[in-house]
């Protein structure tokens, strides 16, 4: 007979991150962190207006429940959340591989860390230790530091240092590793096929590093990996969960579960039935990036936790567990949050010189240029078509290179057009008196990118092309590959073809 204790509902409320819609939270989220327990809560770009704004939203959570852990994915790059607006501060982290400066990776950390602690943010889901094996792959692509295991681990460490040693907890994601597949698993769920040798020495050696590192929290990734488990994904899966990551790896921290309403696991279970597995399987905390109006399915999710332990199917002591991780982790951050970062006031204006000229000479760093035939220096005010493709799902609907204003900023009278899926026709590229700069993401993953991309080349040999996400064949008189989506790309490309004074950054 399954012991039954009074505290299971706040129990199964402690694990629960879930998201919610609005500026401003609402009225069931305030009750479940001051009433019920409600562990925390994921802050996503459709919750914050500026960085102002974000502290005094994250202020009004912690009135109800000081503890509560506030997570929000912040990796630099395409995946912002509180610089979604304009774009982030700092590169990527592919441009940061490129780069290759371990102590520029440290400092870019620390400087995001700076700003989360600023706004009192507990938890980063970063970094992306995810070996990026296939450079086609739909979601990971410039959000992993590379395809080198040694180079990742390396990276990964000096991220985790950073960001921790500003006050915020980090979270190495997506384990056992996201970068060798061909499915986002927003959409389905993904298939890794690789022995356990391959594993060993190429997805799992950035875990390892994570885990010797300190970091504080682990993201288990949706993905089927028959070698290790050929029935259940990553996620519910107490073999890799348990058995890998907790048993022979040493990972003492949280662990916490990619958003349980991705496709790759919702099309499997209920979400209820989801959250008990998971727990079950070993996770401690389950994020839930999309709430119902009125926080029903955080009610459901709840219950579902509840009736599991009272029937039996996931023991009261491994709840207890998963709540104590959760707890333990909102402690740490109690104890490393520096006041000095969030004295700073960095969330009323955001970064300041330096965190800006970081990330410029980081971002510049990371830049490559293959020239044919025209000279590096525009010659005035360019056409820029910005070709945008739906990026994956991490990253926020709309997101924009930022090369058009970028380019403006520099050489006032450009004219800039974006080429969108629903509206794919090129501007008109006669006039050649005026510099031709196509920019592109991921062209050779998408076939109608390419094909305007190609198109535009034939009509004008002297293009200026600009690839922000994984290179592919040069093309055009200049190709230049930023090797990753941010304010700080856009304007470092920006200043190094228009030969500025600051190119050299």
């Amino acid at each position: 007979m399954p012991h039954r204790s009074p505290d299971l509902a706040r129990l199964a409320m402690t694990v629960l991150q879930p998201g919610f819609d609005g500026t401003e939270p609402p009225g069931w989220l305030l009750r479940a962190l001051g009433d019920e327990g409600l562990g925390g809560t994921v802050l996503f770009a459709r919750n914050l207006t500026d960085l102002g704004h974000t502290a005094d939203l994250v202020a009004r959570l912690r009135a109800e429940n000081p503890a509560a852990v506030i997570a929000v994915d912040e990796e630099g790059g395409s995946v912002t959340r509180l610089q979604a607006a304009r774009g982030s501060s700092w590169p990527g982290n592919r441009a940061l591989g490129v780069g290759d400066d371990a102590e520029g990776t440290r400092l870019v950390a620390q400087e995001i860390g700076r700003l989360l602690a600023s706004a009192d943010i507990t938890l980063d889901y970063a970094p992306v230790a995810d070996v990026n094996a296939n450079p086609v792959n739909p979601v990971i692509g410039v959000r992993s530091f590379g395809a080198d295991p040694e180079l990742v681990s390396r990276h990964t460490a000096a991220w985790i240092s950073g960001l921790q040693g500003a006050g915020v907890a980090a979270c190495a994601k997506h384990f056992p590793g996201h970068g060798d597949t061909h499915t986002d698993s927003h959409h389905a769920l993904p298939t890794l096929h690789a022995s356990p040798r391959l594993l060993a020495e190429r997805d799992l050696p950035p875990f390892r590093t994570a885990v010797a590192a300190g970091v504080r929290a682990v993201m288990c990734g949706h993905l089927l990996i028959p070698a290790l488990d050929p029935e259940n994904p990553a996620t519910l899966s107490r073999r890799i969960t348990t058995g890998l990551l907790r048993e022979q790896m040493g990972f003492t921290g949280m662990i916490v579960t990619d958003a349980i309403e991705m496709r790759a696991v919702a099309a499997l279970h209920p979400p209820g039935e989801i959250a008990v597995r998971a727990l079950a399987a070993g996770a401690d905390a389950i994020c839930a990036g999309i709430s119902a109006p009125g926080g029903e399915n955080v009610n459901e999710l709840r219950d579902a936790i509840v009736d599991a332990v009272r029937e039996g199917r996931l023991g009261e002591d491994r709840l207890a567990e998963a709540a104590s991780r959760v707890l333990a982790l909102s402690s740490w951050y109690a104890a490393s949050a520096t006041a000095e970062a969030r004295a700073a006031g960095i969330a009323a204006r955001g970064p300041g010189d330096e965190g800006e000229e970081l990330g410029l000479r980081t971002a510049r760093a990371a830049i490559r240029v293959t020239a044919t035939a025209a000279p590096t220096v525009l010659p005035g005010p360019p056409l820029v078509v910005d070709i945008a493709p739906r990026l994956s799902e991490a990253v926020e609907p709309g997101m924009l290179t930022g090369l058009i204003g970028a380019f403006t900023e520099l050489l006032p009278g450009t004219v800039g057009h974006v080429v969108t899926v629903e509206a794919p026709e090129l501007p008109d590229l006669s006039d050649r008196s005026r510099p031709l700069v196509m920019v592109v993401h991921d062209a050779r993953r998408h076939p109608w990118v390419g094909e305007l991309l190609a198109r535009a080349v034939a009509l004008r040999p002297d293009t200026v092309v600009v690839e922000t996400g994984m290179p592919g064949e040069p093309s055009g008189a200049v190709y230049v590959t930023t090797n990753g989506i941010s304010r700080a790309s856009a304007r470092a490309v920006a200043r190094w073809l228009t030969g500025d004074q600051y190119a050299d950054l």
